[in-house]
């Protein structure tokens, strides 16, 4: 199991949500704003991935013979 399969999608979007009050709210130093916009980035980059997952899986659905079915695919790159 990798990192962006370890945490759901609210999880990242609340850790998200939490950076984004502390960057607005609290007097931070340069260095700690720099830091959380970097974790905050790299949240905003896995959440994009998970989107594109559900995107892709959504898309395969099918209709073959009257019966809706998921194919497999590969969402590594």
């Amino acid at each position: 199991m990798n990192k962006k399969d370890e945490v759901n999608f609210e999880e990242l979007i609340t850790k998200l949500e939490d950076i984004t009050n502390k960057l607005e709210n609290e007097k931070l130093s340069l260095d700690d704003s720099v830091k959380l916009f970097e974790e905050g980035m790299e949240i905003s980059k896995l959440c994009n991935e998970k989107l594109e997952e559900a995107e892709k899986k959504i898309t395969i659905l099918i209709n073959q013979n009257n019966e809706i079915k998921e194919e497999d695919f590969n969402t590594e790159v």
